[in-house]
């Protein structure tokens, strides 16, 4: 669900109380999305603001964030003239989704210049507007030209207006009347809130002591497999369990997964379509070289039509299209094919050619079938891993597929420095460790890097997917059990009640000469069985990866 104004007044309630916020460094995640390094004091936040057309919001975020390569014209505009300036403060414009972030900086002459962002969040007109002293618009993340809407421009030039805004009362400090819905007598609601306001009202509650609920929440409260369905009190007309969350940890908890595939679109370019576009390459390829193997093993024929042609046909002259003779063995009357631009002689020698072409073609045809194989796997495993990744993951497989010769760079080359790999780390109690590859450039360096021989490797059998390494004293089954589960859920498996997990000491586990990234053999393994739990694992992850 989109935020609405009442959710919104609880997210910028913390927002005011930290302010002033020194701005330090602005990026773009996405096309819609900016981030702003701030500083308070001692303190340092990320300012998330999002005008995507279904996920709009503010927030202070805690994600590891990777900002692209090259920033966009907006961001490097607001760097240019905000960067290193002060937000004075931010607020909520009535309980209207309209935020209005002050913000006062010094040019190089030393004079002192008041800027606002103004940020609309608005479902499909989301937007981020640059404001001067004088409420001229310096830039948009959107613009929208006069021919666009002529009632409203938002144009680098043109005065800056605020939406339109109905006259609705203020649900914080007026009465509810129940002679009228909420959403008409009031300002920020929801549909989604409205139904619950109703259904408390229809249980006995009061209209002020739910208000004064809300004023107070500092939480999130997000329904159980349903992501999209939260607010800041329990959704009790749902019927369904709920999980809470501090309220800026559940935004977090929301949005992450949901932006995460344009975040990934946006830094690596639609690397999902290229995978896909290889793979069914690979796969409508495959059917025409088995046709080819076919043929090239039945290529004794041609070395039997030379044999009679040498034998009987030697006289025979151009223009004929066939040629009888008696098989050798049977007796029984053989029609040999003649190409009529050649005689028998010259008919004799094609055939000879065209089988020798069959005999070497076999061993080539088979070479290029396990070729084809490994594109397949290969390619299939990379979707897997997408399906998955984070920013960083996704940027590693990229990368991956630079030095494979799949893709070209469009940037320079860069310096032989080492790029660190983001592995998942959790470091459990007495020092116990687990590593978690989510692609092959991460498994290769858990596996042959950071693997001792005597550390145990886990991995889903027969699926595409993580390799997890255990590392540390006194193991237990309860360690062993989280690898194991840690390795089906990042894998092909996922989702899985049972998952067949092999179990191996990095001493029995070879790298494959000339294959793929990411593909080992396991000389000797035992094997445990797993029903990996997403909510147990995901709590694994918050209270153990290290950060």
């Amino acid at each position: 669900m989109a935020l609405d104004g009442i959710l919104l007044s609880r997210i910028i309630k913390p927002l005011e109380a930290i302010c002033p916020l020194k701005i330090q460094r602005i990026y773009n995640l996405s096309e819609n999305e900016i981030l702003l390094n701030v500083r308070s004091n001692k303190d340092k936040y990320q300012l998330l603001i999002s005008a995507h057309s279904v996920h709009n919001r503010i927030q202070i975020s805690n994600q590891n964030f990777v900002p692209p390569q090259e920033p966009s014209n907006f961001v490097m505009y607001l760097r240019k003239h905000i960067e290193d300036g002060l937000i004075l403060s931010i607020k909520q414009i009535e309980l209207d989704r309209l935020v209005e972030i002050n913000i006062q900086k010094r040019n190089e002459m030393g004079d002192l210049h008041q800027y606002k962002l103004m940020i609309e969040l608005m479902g499909k007109y989301a937007n981020i507007v640059f404001v001067d002293e004088t409420n001229r618009i310096m830039d948009a993340l959107k613009r929208i030209p006069a021919y666009e809407n002529t009632k409203r421009t938002i144009h680098p030039g043109a005065e800056y207006t605020l939406p339109d805004q109905q006259n609705r009362k203020d649900p914080f400090i007026s009465d509810y009347d129940s002679s009228e819905s909420i959403m008409n007598q009031f300002h920020g609601f929801s549909p989604l809130l409205a139904r619950e306001i109703e259904h408390r009202l229809e249980k006995g509650e009061t209209f002020r002591d739910i208000m004064n609920m809300i004023s107070k929440s500092h939480h999130l409260h997000i329904v159980n497999n349903k992501e999209e369905v939260f607010h800041c009190i329990p959704l009790l007309h749902v019927s369904q369990s709920f999980k809470v969350y501090p309220l800026m940890e559940g935004l977090d908890m929301v949005y992450q997964s949901l932006e995460e595939k344009e975040r990934i679109k946006q830094h690596s370019g639609d690397m999902l379509k290229f995978i896909q576009r290889e793979l069914k390459k690979a796969q409508t390829k495959r059917p025409k070289l088995l046709e080819a193997y076919d043929e090239a093993l039945d290529c004794e024929k041609w070395r039997t039509y030379g044999d009679y042609l040498y034998a009987y046909g030697m006289h025979l002259q151009k223009g004929l299209k066939s040629f009888e003779v008696k098989d050798f063995e049977t007796d029984e009357t053989r029609v040999i094919p003649l190409d009529e631009k050649y005689d028998g002689k010259q008919n004799a020698q094609r055939y000879y050619n065209k089988y020798q072409k069959g005999k070497k073609g076999q061993v080539h045809i088979l070479n290029q079938l396990k070729i084809n194989q490994d594109e397949q796997d290969y390619f299939n495993g990379l979707t897997q891993q997408l399906a998955i990744a984070s920013v960083h993951d996704a940027m590693e497989i990229k990368e991956e597929l630079i030095k494979g010769m799949y893709i070209r760079s469009k940037l320079p080359k860069k310096s032989s420095k080492v790029q660190k790999v983001h592995y998942l780390q959790l470091i459990l109690d007495n020092n116990i460790r687990i590593y978690v590859g989510k692609n092959n450039l991460q498994n290769e360096t858990i596996t042959f890097k950071l693997g001792q021989k005597k550390d145990l490797w886990f991995h889903a059998k027969d699926y595409h997917g993580a390799h997890v390494l255990l590392q540390g004293e006194n193991i237990s089954n309860e360690h062993k059990n989280m690898a194991a589960c840690l390795s089906a859920h990042y894998s092909k498996a996922r989702g899985s009640k049972k998952v067949e997990v092999q179990v191996a000491y990095i001493k029995d586990i070879k790298k494959i000469p000339d294959s793929k990234p990411g593909l080992v053999s396991v000389t000797q393994y035992t094997s445990v069985y797993v029903e990996p739990i997403e909510d147990e694992i995901n709590q694994w992850i918050r209270q153990y990866q290290v950060k």
